[in-house]
């Protein structure tokens, strides 16, 4: 993509509003625009930034076996009538009727409409266990939205729910989501802790919440500094096989938040130099909740005795859009952005230093073809800005690697490559440049 014909609408000046690093980096580097109070406009850029993030939670949903359907945003009343949750959830509840006097709600979640689903069509303890999930705008009327996309009224989120036979099934679907988020968060450069949790309007006694650390984050957190270097298992982790050996290296360990915190256990059983106490974001939340939805909704299937039994459920829920603000949180300087590579906007920046000189350009355009042809995703910055503000861009956008083309280079057969992460630079040829970045 040529910067002269992106729509990129940087602002120079840190707008008032945005209390927290990445609600100001994200309106600064014209990733998204306020419409209303919690409500964005996403841009191109954060769009193609919430695009890689969505595509990675969907890849390793697929992974663990949930299979992707897509519900509406709007749901009747009705159905949450059934459930109980209707008048019990609160004002974050969007209500709405229709021309014909039919109630609806814009959905904040989706329990109810795929319990609905669910029990429509499946009737056997042979068709489980079963994972459906979807991607999904939501919204909750928040009284105080803030911090940008971290608590923003409408969101866009990953929500799958798990249908089985008995609770021993159930823990094992509850113990491949803890699996696959496991990995969906490495994946993006994140180290997210799973912590005991309050299981909160969803229901249930068993909860683990995805968090993390970070001194803007809205969750206080207690947990064992060891937590911070277990290993994620790689891609080779069989879902079909025992988890869970993985799932107890993880939740042996200490870690939890404030809501469900014992301060006696953890001053027991975590040594006081590895003692952690301090804020997180919070990323997934995923729930074991039983039969609450079945029982009250009456799903049930008929069991290998033939009998009728309610089915036991759990939800598993990303926040994609939140995924955004939360990297960037633990991913920028004082210069901008630095997104980790896979959910990089762009791989790769190409800086034309001297717009208009034969030299500069016709490299840039060689380097910007070659690169494009391989199925690097470029943005080659071929305004008329000056060095020092295209240098400001690149950083502000937060691109992993820039290719820095001059005059002064090209004269002795170089470009400059520059790592946004660490800020390391090198000179090599155009042809090494295009080599090192298609590897």
């Amino acid at each position: 993509m040529r910067l002269s014909r992106f729509f990129l609408p940087i602002l120079k000046e840190t707008p008032k509003e945005a209390e927290i690093v990445s609600h100001r980096l994200m309106l600064r580097a014209g990733m998204m625009r306020q419409e209303a109070a919690g409500i964005y406009a996403w841009l191109p850029l954060g769009l193609r930034v919430l695009k890689k993030i969505e595509q990675i939670v969907r890849e390793e949903q697929n992974r663990a076996g949930a299979i992707e359907l897509l519900m509406p945003t709007l749901q009747l009343a009705d159905l949450w009538r059934e459930s109980g949750r209707y008048d019990a959830y609160g004002p974050e509840m969007l209500r709405i009727t229709d021309r014909h006097k039919r109630e609806l709600l814009y959905g904040p979640t989706n329990e109810e409409m795929i319990t609905e689903i669910f029990r429509s069509y499946v009737r056997s303890y042979k068709s489980l266990p079963l994972n459906l999930y979807h991607i999904q705008w939501k919204f909750r009327d928040e009284q105080r939205p803030r911090f940008g996309v971290m608590r923003g009224r409408e969101f866009l989120m990953k929500d799958a729910y798990s249908f089985d036979v008995d609770e021993a099934a159930a823990r094992k679907s509850y113990n491949r989501m803890f699996v696959a988020y496991l990995r969906t968060f490495a994946r993006m450069g994140l180290k997210a802790i799973p912590m005991r949790a309050e299981t909160g309007p969803i229901g249930g006694d068993l909860s683990h919440e995805f968090i993390v650390l970070a001194e803007t984050g809205e969750s206080g957190v207690y947990c064992d500094s060891d937590v911070l270097n277990l290993p994620v298992p790689d891609a080779s982790v069989d879902y079909d096989g025992d988890l869970s050996p993985i799932i107890q290296q993880w939740t042996s360990v200490y870690a939890a938040t404030e809501d469900v915190h014992d301060a006696a256990r953890y001053e027991r059983e975590v040594p006081e130099a590895n003692r952690v106490h301090t804020r997180g974001i919070e990323v997934g939340q995923i729930f074991y909740f039983g039969t609450k939805y079945s029982d009250s909704m009456k799903a049930m299937v008929a069991g290998p005795d033939g009998a009728d039994a309610p089915i036991h459920g759990g939800s598993y829920g990303v926040g994609v859009s939140r995924l955004v603000g939360a990297i960037i949180e633990a991913c920028h300087d004082d210069n901008g952005i630095k997104w980790p590579e896979a959910v990089a906007p762009f791989r790769v920046a190409i800086l034309n230093l001297k717009q208009g000189d034969a030299a500069t350009d016709a490299a840039s355009e060689q380097l910007y073809k070659e690169l494009a042809a391989k199925g690097v995703d470029v943005l080659y910055d071929d305004t008329d800005q000056r060095a020092g503000a295209k240098f400001a861009t690149a950083d502000l956008i937060g691109i992993p690697w820039q290719i820095l083309v001059g005059p002064k280079g090209l004269a002795e057969g170089k470009v400059e490559i520059k790592r946004r992460s660490d800020g390391s630079r090198e000179n090599v040829s155009a042809a090494d440049a295009v080599a090192r970045l298609v590897a």
